[in-house]
């Protein structure tokens, strides 16, 4: 059994920077084989995608609501990875769940590769 598991959350005002953190570990898995991923859901909302981050780092894609703003990161050593976030806006309120795709090659946006997920971290901005 995989678990992924987000921590870092909490509410800051417009403008401000904070970092999520992500954790995936279970007997067979290989964290360093999958491509991690952020997607947020916000109230009402489908869940989107954030950023992605290939198994070795060495790519990465952004939404465009993000980049410049954001950075994804991951240290396979420590089974984690990292989404910074500044320059926060109202409208990046949301749930935000890390996930796992075993294609470690890709950085999709699309959530039917992501085969693992954690629970979801709560973000609010307040403006």
């Amino acid at each position: 059994q995989v678990q992924v598991v987000e921590s870092g959350g909490g509410q800051v005002q417009a403008g401000g920077s904070l970092t999520l953190s992500c954790t995936a570990s279970g007997r067979t898995f290989i964290f360093s084989s999958h491509t991690m991923g952020w997607f947020r859901q916000a109230p009402g909302k489908e869940r989107e995608f954030v950023a992605a981050i290939a198994s070795n780092g060495g790519d990465t894609n952004y939404a465009d609501s993000v980049k410049g703003r954001f950075t994804i990161a991951r240290d396979n050593a420590k089974n984690t990875v990292w989404l910074q976030m500044h320059s926060l806006r109202p409208e990046d309120t949301a749930v935000y769940y890390c996930a796992a795709d075993p294609g470690g090659s890709r950085t999709s946006s699309n959530r039917v590769w992501y085969d693992y997920w954690g629970q979801g971290t709560q973000v609010t901005v307040s403006s």
